[in-house]
């Protein structure tokens, strides 16, 4: 039984070897995808990039839509989305991005050295607008847009939300289940619904 097991296991890799091998080669020739190199994926990601649109890659980011092995349940792969006409996702050298979505409408960028834990929501417009009073229409309408920027160092902890017009200032942490909905300053941590300063490490001295 366990000989069976093995070779199934064997089976898989290979699939997922040749899946990669393939997927590589259709983002390296994509007009509108642009990485620096060594990008690594560990199972294959959803990358929709629509026309009139970029995707901007730095070097050694790591895309991860593997759950095996992952420290947490991973609910769903590695999704990047531009599809408004102009829309751009720039994600920043050395990055890591574990099983979490980012779609923009206009521009989402994350710095150098992220870390992105699973099951996270990362974009910068709204489905729809809300309509008010004319709410029979609001299922005809596309939603506003603003910037997300996610400044270098910052960690996102997992199942966090980042609504629309955000910027995460550098070196801060998001903790699990946050939603964010304002500014972030630099160096502190944020926790809750709405995400609030928990601690400040701004003029932390080292003991």
């Amino acid at each position: 039984m366990w000989i069976f097991f093995d070779i199934f296991k064997c089976f898989f890799k290979i699939i997922n070897y040749i899946k990669i091998k393939k997927f590589f080669h259709e983002i390296k020739n994509h007009k509108n995808i642009f990485i620096s190199g060594n990008l690594n994926i560990n199972r294959i990601p959803i990358i929709d990039i629509r026309e009139n649109c970029q995707l901007h890659i730095g070097y050694n980011v790591t895309l991860n839509s593997n759950n095996d092995g992952y420290h947490v349940n991973m609910h769903s792969s590695v999704k990047l989305l531009a599809d408004r006409p102009g829309a751009v996702i720039k994600i920043g050298n050395n990055t890591r991005i574990n099983g979490s979505c980012i779609h923009a409408y206009q521009l989402v960028k994350v710095g150098d050295n992220c870390l992105i834990a699973a099951n996270c929501q990362i974009f910068d417009g709204n489905g729809h607008d809300i309509s008010f009073p004319d709410v029979a229409n609001r299922i005809n309408t596309f939603g506003s847009y603003k910037p997300v920027v996610i400044e270098d160092n910052v960690w996102i902890g997992i199942n966090t939300v980042i609504c629309p017009g955000v910027t995460i200032g550098k070196g801060s942490i998001v903790s699990a289940n946050s939603v964010v909905s304002r500014d972030v300053p630099p160096m502190t941590i944020v926790a809750g619904n709405p995400a609030i300063v928990v601690k400040d490490y701004n003029n932390y001295e080292i003991e």
